[in-house]
């Protein structure tokens, strides 16, 4: 009997050390460890990644939502043109800095494969990182803030109704349009 109760626990213990795996397992295989395939793409398409949540969600619309609601916004000729302006220029400086954060992230993993890594090292490339990650997230905001002085204070109340944010407009009309 006491020989069936240490196999059965030590079979137990097996299983459970054998079945317990990393929630990482399976990324050691991707080029740069620590961005999936998704963020990759979306850094270097420029994408928003919720950069501008903060804005989005605080009656700043969103340049690219706003000219995918345009006709339901009702923008003028000038109002699309501005956008247009502020969409392209917030999607190029992302891409830019999309790019060199792939970039950055993939010197850092190679970094650790080589095992050319230390401290003083890491610390410069988490700052070069940290700076670009700011940029991105700037480039991201500053084209929600942009935008939102483009439009007209029934335009955001109808952005955010169209976007299904709730009824919270309260501060939507203290901003200053430059129309």
């Amino acid at each position: 009997m006491k020989r069936l109760a240490i196999a059965t626990v030590f079979t137990f213990t097996t299983f459970t050390v054998a079945s317990a795996s990393s929630p990482y397992t399976g990324e050691e295989r991707q080029d740069i460890k620590a961005l999936s395939v998704t963020q990759v793409d979306e850094y270097l398409a420029g994408k928003g990644m919720g950069y501008a949540k903060a804005a989005e969600l605080n009656h700043y619309p969103g340049p690219k939502h706003v000219l995918e609601l345009a006709s339901e916004l009702k923008l003028t000729a000038e109002q699309r043109k501005q956008i247009e302006t502020i969409s392209t220029e917030m999607e190029s400086n992302a891409k830019q800095l999309g790019k060199k954060i792939v970039d950055q992230e993939r010197q850092l993993d190679r970094a650790f494969v080589s095992g050319d890594i230390v401290d003083e090292s890491l610390r410069q490339r988490l700052n070069e990182l940290a700076r670009l990650q700011a940029e991105l997230r700037y480039t991201h905001l500053r084209a929600h803030l942009t935008t939102r002085m483009a439009l007209t204070t029934e335009q955001i109340k109808q952005y955010d109704a169209l976007r299904g944010y709730g009824a919270d407009t309260a501060n939507v009309g203290e901003h200053h349009h430059r129309h």
